[in-house]
């Protein structure tokens, strides 16, 4: 990978790792809602010139049926459900659960016969989800369950929803797709966010959501697509194995939270297990147009 690749793997790796700090910030404040809304219609309004720029937008608005599914269950879903997680779980604990995308992934492309069941990933999911478990039974008590489900939904949504982008709309320029669905997630979440928008600001928080908006929204998504053209989908993928480190070390470092025995024990598991889930055998291997856009890791 050249010079600039390394760059741009960097910055991706900490604008993808630091939003579970972000919303957990913003959230202390302000309702999931709000802090949704607020990181869609920013990150959607720096695209918009991009994508009006390079003409990509309308021909992604006439699939507005496939754009409106996408966005349902991309974003709109995912950022409201990981956003009430951490009003009760720790930034860490829930960047540490959102890395299980890539093994349901695994699983998904398994059952859609889009690739094939082996030991090496039957062995990768096993460890995965061991790690998962150890992480939930040791840290977590009952009075989180309803946390974790709102994180394993999450992780739901993300899975489908790169399923989707590969076979609904991977003909469409992704910076269109990016911010048509951002843009439409803004507008479902606007009269949502009107109702419950707070009595006060703080700065902490409103700068929380500036930040996702603008660095962790609109900047990831162009250094991703600059990423995968740069160095290949493969090499991008890797992110999605490095965000939850990133995201422990900042929860640990700048919002105190513990380094607790679930993490240690969870998290070598489960991106050992993700690497594992997620090796494919050559034979298997997606087209490459299609592969570009399906491995790309849209999280964060």
């Amino acid at each position: 990978m050249s010079r600039r690749g390394w760059l741009l793997f960097a910055a991706l790796s900490l604008l993808w790792g630091v939003p579970y700090l972000m919303i957990r910030v913003a959230v202390d404040v302000y309702d999931p809602v709000v802090v949704a809304f607020g990181r869609t219609a920013l990150g959607g309004l720096v695209l918009l010139p991009i994508a009006l720029g390079r003409r990509q937008l309308i021909p992604v608005l006439r699939r507005w049926r496939h754009l409106l599914l996408y966005t349902l269950v991309e974003i709109v879903g995912p950022w409201w459900l990981l956003g009430h997680a951490e009003t009760r779980l720790d930034s860490s604990t829930a960047g540490l659960l959102v890395a299980m995308v890539p093994l349901l992934t695994a699983v998904l492309l398994v059952v859609t016969g889009r690739d094939r069941i082996g030991p090496r990933r039957v062995t990768g999911l096993i460890i995965g989800f061991g790690g998962v478990a150890a992480l939930v039974g040791i840290d977590l008590d009952l009075h989180d369950v309803g946390a974790v489900l709102a994180v394993v939904g999450t992780v739901i949504g993300y899975s489908f929803g790169a399923y989707m982008m590969a076979h609904l709309l991977g003909d469409l320029p992704p910076i269109g797709v990016v911010t048509g669905s951002l843009l439409l997630s803004a507008t479902i979440y606007l009269p949502f966010a009107l109702w419950l928008r707070p009595d006060h600001l703080t700065a902490n928080a409103t700068w929380s959501v500036v930040g996702l908006g603008v660095l962790c929204t609109a900047l990831a998504f162009v250094c991703i697509f600059a990423l995968i053209a740069e160095a290949g989908p493969s090499r991008a993928t890797v992110i999605t194995y490095v965000n939850p480190a990133i995201a422990i070390v900042l929860g640990i470092i700048v919002l105190g939270e513990p380094f607790t025995v679930g993490v240690a024990i969870g998290f070598p598991l489960v991106i050992i297990g993700a690497l594992l889930a997620t090796s494919r055998t050559k034979e298997h291997a997606p087209p490459p147009e299609e592969d570009q856009v399906a491995e790309a890791p849209l999280i964060g």
